[in-house]
């Protein structure tokens, strides 16, 4: 398999970690993390200016029509910074909503938005009794009129307090549990009806728990062919999969770079601790983890590349367990070899192993995408 990348990949790969390496340093993340916002407005500008909200979207709609191999250059290189402005729920998961279920109409009003920068999104997809079952849904949309009422509760909504734009999955027929009848619905926050209870997460970003209280939307309100939703937010989910798996081998990368460079250093009976073997050992079984981590990251950015279906599918649950199962490895390695340090909130090794973590249980742990493995 050819795993060389374009002029143009490489190009973009280069901007993103020039930005990573000279303006995204661990101190002003923690200044990013404890402010208000939670995030930079000037790197989001930074973002827009240099194309970046743009790649994945057509260049119809205004971007530059890359694809799942321009999303994990991308996101491996913002996995290396740990960075906190929101990329995955804005671009890649509601925007991959409209994306792959909006007409053109909608294209055309919501989409500049996201590229330009001035459109925060969210994609208000999970409820608490569904676990990782997309099509377990509570909350409804009744028809009204023309238009719709949208009854229901949505927890964890990545980036809902600075979101303007909601995509909301509802129920329109159906039984709980039903494949067909989820349907998807553009709701603005603030709608008459929309409240939130917003709170920072453990590694750092910005969650809402969203309540939907009698929400009236319009007919083109709906994205997508009613009750027919479920296909569009799989495949956004697989996308937000990869793209946080690309994160999760980014933060690896530096776990297991810094704790080489620390146990060179720090000294314990007369020697650097790099040079006990059980040490190296160590060391060397993190690197592993890493480089098995990217392998099959490379191989379902390239199924998704070649086109959504069964083979994407098993690729990309089989790039989550791999994630999964060496991001623990990695972090808690990282974390024991750095010694009382690792567990300091001053050092940035805890706070990659938390990211790690969270990756880990988004969009399906690795039990559960062990068992799609399996069923597909």
């Amino acid at each position: 398999m050819d795993f060389s990348f374009t002029e143009e990949q490489t190009l973009l790969e280069e901007s993103v970690g020039r930005f990573i390496q000279n303006d995204y340093d661990f101190e002003d993340r923690q200044k990013l993390v404890k402010s208000e916002q939670g995030f930079s407005a000037d790197n989001w500008s930074t973002f827009a200016e240099l194309g970046w909200l743009g790649v994945p979207f057509d260049e119809a709609d205004g971007g530059f029509g890359g694809g799942a191999v321009e999303s994990m250059l991308m996101m491996e290189n913002f996995g290396k910074g740990l960075v906190v402005e929101p990329y995955l729920a804005t671009v890649v998961l509601a925007g991959g909503a409209i994306k792959y279920g909006g007409s053109a109409d909608q294209k055309t009003k919501h989409l500049p938005g996201i590229v330009d920068g001035s459109t925060q999104a969210a994609l208000a997809y999970a409820e608490p009794q569904g676990r990782f079952n997309l099509a377990d849904l509570v909350t409804t949309a009744k028809k009204d009129g023309d238009g719709y009422v949208i009854e229901g509760y949505k927890a964890v909504v990545l980036n809902g307090p600075a979101a303007n734009l909601l995509v909301v999955t509802a129920r329109t027929s159906g039984d709980q549990r039903d494949e067909d009848g989820v349907s998807l619905f553009l709701v603005p926050a603030d709608a008459e009806g929309v409240s939130r209870r917003d709170y920072p997460t453990v590694d750092g970003l910005r969650a809402s728990e969203v309540t939907l209280s009698g929400v009236k939307v319009d007919a083109d309100a709906l994205l997508g062919d009613e009750g027919q939703g479920l296909a569009i937010v799989e495949r956004v989910v697989d996308e937000g999969i990869m793209a946080v798996g690309a994160e999760a081998v980014g933060c690896m990368e530096v776990l297991y770079k810094d704790t080489v460079e620390y146990c060179k250093t720090r000294e314990q009976f007369g020697q650097p601790i790099g040079k006990f073997q059980v040490l190296q050992h160590r060391m060397v079984d993190m690197f592993m983890e890493h480089e098995q981590s990217k392998s099959l990251m490379y191989m379902a950015a390239m199924r998704l590349d070649e086109g959504y279906g069964p083979d994407a599918q098993k690729a990309v649950s089989a790039f989550k367990v791999q994630v999964g199962k060496s991001g623990r490895f990695v972090g808690q390695n990282a974390v024991q070899l750095h010694g009382g340090m690792g567990m300091t909130d001053e050092l940035n090794i805890g706070h990659y192993f938390k990211r790690l973590t969270i990756i880990d249980t988004l969009f399906g742990n690795t039990d559960y995408h062990l068992k799609r493995f399996g069923r597909l």
